[in-house]
């Protein structure tokens, strides 16, 4: 987590790139920001975002 943002406290998200189909995909449905990608997450890692959104929001982050 990134606490020392312009925005306010943010989780930060490491992936890989997606490809260019899914890119385009994700880009009809939800075009992205200029400072935005689209990066893919491995289902293994939803377990470890689920405990870091949880501790965040005991600590009063709220996300």
């Amino acid at each position: 987590m990134d606490t020392d943002t312009a925005q306010g406290p943010e989780l930060v998200l490491q992936g890989k790139f997606a490809d260019a189909a899914t890119r385009a995909t994700c880009s009809q449905d939800s075009p992205p920001a200029d400072d935005e990608g689209i990066v893919r997450i491995p289902l293994s890692m939803v377990e470890q975002i689920r405990k870091a959104c949880d501790a965040a929001e005991a600590a009063g982050t709220q996300l």
